[in-house]
């Protein structure tokens, strides 16, 4: 088996193009292409029917998967073993984290790490994307979710609260000239689904509009606090930030949990482990903030 060419077989078969693929594996276009046709020749067989609407495996494609996934899984865990015998302080830590944390909570705490720990580099991703720890596209992840799933390694660290806010402005402008159940406001969401109705309905807001749309947060945020609507917020996004101000009769309620995550065998790893306790630490000392009991 061409192992060397499995990579990038799995990143097409899991993505459905080259250029998905590419932008999944830190490749260019033409080498993921190349290695999966150097596959086909080896085998002598297509593995991917290619098409304008992407690649899609062929029935040696779907034969030849599961053995790859399970080579995957067995060069992985043995790599994570042998990163697990890691006792120094030193190396790189990678993690990845949402956007929603990356540009407020979490800057802080990271300097302080470095600061603690000058011989550990941290490679951090912003990416909303839950990355595969068992994959180890990441040594650690920070992620904000109900519940975990994965066969990893997870502290849940503290519970997020959100709440309903818009600009000063927008308040003293625009709020006093609403109709009955918010009338002739505008919401600032992530979609145009009926979900926004369902949130919409709990609020004294029911019958405000849905005009501008955002996939995400901190760009919610930042039309916020251009005066282009209202909309739900992580408290721990506005925590002193005097550009918001939560909407008339609404409370704050608690969302989601912040989680650690990190794969077993990577528990072994000094560095890795350093980092996690330091930064369960941090969060847990920043539970108000993050719960939305301190207001700023």
């Amino acid at each position: 088996m061409n192992w060397s060419a499995m990579p990038y077989f799995l990143a097409i078969a899991r993505e459905g193009s080259l250029r998905a693929a590419a932008q999944s594996l830190g490749a260019t276009h033409a080498t993921v292409d190349r290695h999966v046709k150097a596959l086909e020749e080896s085998y002598g067989v297509r593995l991917f029917d290619r098409t304008r609407g992407g690649m899609f495996l062929t029935p040696a494609g779907e034969s030849l998967l599961p053995l790859a996934e399970t080579a995957e899984e067995a060069m992985n865990g043995a790599r994570a073993r042998v990163l697990g015998l890691d006792q120094e302080a030193v190396g790189t830590v990678s993690i990845s984290v949402p956007p929603v944390l990356a540009y407020d909570l979490l800057p802080d705490i990271f300097g302080s790490f470095s600061n603690a720990y000058p011989d550990i580099k941290l490679q951090i991703t912003v990416t909303n994307k839950f990355e595969d720890l068992n994959r180890l596209a990441a040594d650690v992840s920070i992620r904000v979710a109900y519940d975990v799933t994965d066969d990893v390694v997870g502290r849940k660290l503290a519970q997020t609260a959100i709440g309903l806010y818009c600009s000063p402005k927008y308040l003293a402008e625009k709020v006093p000239l609403a109709g009955p159940d918010g009338e002739g406001l505008e919401w600032v969401a992530w979609t145009d689904t009926d979900d926004v109705q369902k949130w919409a309905s709990r609020t004294p807001y029911a019958k405000a509009g849905t005009r501008h749309l955002a996939r995400e947060v901190v760009m919610q945020k930042e039309m916020i606090r251009a005066g282009m609507g209202f909309g739900y917020l992580p408290t721990s996004c506005v925590y002193g930030d005097h550009d918001f101000v939560q909407m008339p009769g609404t409370t704050i309620e608690a969302n989601r949990w912040i989680w650690i995550l990190m794969h077993g065998e990577l528990r072994k790893t000094m560095r890795v482990r350093l980092f996690v306790d330091f930064m369960a630490q941090e969060i847990r000392a920043r539970r108000k903030v993050i719960s939305g009991e301190d207001r700023g």
